[in-house]
């Protein structure tokens, strides 16, 4: 099972950085070159434990729906979320927050099973893991230009 570990330092409010973290809007602004939109579920917003969203986006050449759950969620330290329904066998990311000095330390977590056995595993090796991390490292640039300048008003006010 491929595992993505990513750690980004923010220069920002841990609180500010955790919302941003869980807010339907800047997610999709972070993901305008795959055109993924919210369709069902928390479609605006923060999402909070419990909260289901449905993102329809273009990847790898397809359009395809993928249903997560915010299944915990300690503000503002963590919040996990997890498939429901869509390509992946399986799908966890664990998103953890810790104040520092001069702002905020974000880390991602995140474990996925590709379909199809042997053909999954060397699509996952060969491709999968680096898109996924890519798509990950834009999202967490987004959040950090956001988080430092005041750009977060018009996403959190």
């Amino acid at each position: 099972m491929p595992k993505i570990h990513i750690t980004s330092f923010i220069n920002a409010p841990i609180e500010r950085v955790f919302d941003l973290s869980r807010s339907i809007n800047l997610h999709q602004i972070s993901t305008e070159q795959t055109n993924e939109k919210a369709i069902a579920g928390t479609i605006n917003g923060l999402i909070n434990k419990d909260e289901t969203v449905t993102w329809e986006a273009k990847h790898l050449y397809k359009t395809r729906r993928f249903t997560s759950k915010i299944t915990a969620m300690e503000r503002p330290l963590s919040f996990t979320d997890e498939m429901v329904k869509g390509d992946f066998k399986s799908f966890y990311h664990e998103h953890h927050f810790k104040t520092v000095d001069n702002g905020t330390i974000m880390i991602d977590l995140l474990n996925f099973e590709s379909p199809h056995a042997v053909f999954g595993k060397i699509f996952n090796r060969l491709f999968l893991r680096s898109y996924i991390e890519k798509f990950l490292l834009k999202r967490n640039a987004v959040i950090k230009e956001y988080a430092e300048t005041q750009k977060w008003k018009a996403i959190l006010i």
